[in-house]
């Protein structure tokens, strides 16, 4: 009886993982073994993208095109080459750790585009937390949400 049972689980495990393959054919599956990191948000689901033979559509509210310098601390998804669409955040919970942003502090005369690897609160209230990806360590700023430009929702290469 134990012996069936167990056969009877594998078949169905296997059934389901067929229908699962058949259904997601599509799906790329990256290979390796990796750490979970939080990724971005998804701003943009599939529905909104229309791909035809001469172009790609994304239906993407109050987009704006940006593009980047060769700082290297975003390598290597962000670089001086990528295109990207970004969006204007509304909201606070808008933003999510694994979003990459775009933020200007009063003191610096430019802009930093870096991922959000933690949000809190303190005294002054709503903050995140930022790093470079090819960063060892985290900016050293509370980045206040009426800091953050804008959201990126796309890269293009």
């Amino acid at each position: 009886m134990k012996n069936i049972l167990i056969i009877l689980l594998l078949i169905t495990n296997l059934a389901l993982f067929s229908l699962y393959s058949i259904n997601k054919s599509n799906l790329e599956h990256p290979s390796g073994r990796a750490i979970e990191k939080p990724s971005p948000y998804n701003w943009v689901s599939e529905d909104k993208i229309h791909v035809y033979d001469d172009k790609v559509i994304i239906d993407l509210k109050g987009a704006e095109w940006a593009a980047f310098t060769d700082t290297n601390s975003m390598d290597p998804i962000l670089d001086h080459e990528a295109n990207a669409i970004e969006i204007i955040p509304k909201r606070k919970k808008d933003i999510h750790v694994g979003d990459i942003i775009s933020y200007k502090l009063d003191f610096l005369n430019y802009t930093i585009i870096h991922r959000v690897i933690k949000i809190s609160y303190d005294k002054e209230g709503w903050y995140a937390i930022t790093k470079g990806d090819n960063l060892d360590k985290p900016d050293p700023f509370k980045i206040r949400f009426n800091d953050i430009k804008r959201v990126l929702v796309a890269i293009i290469y």
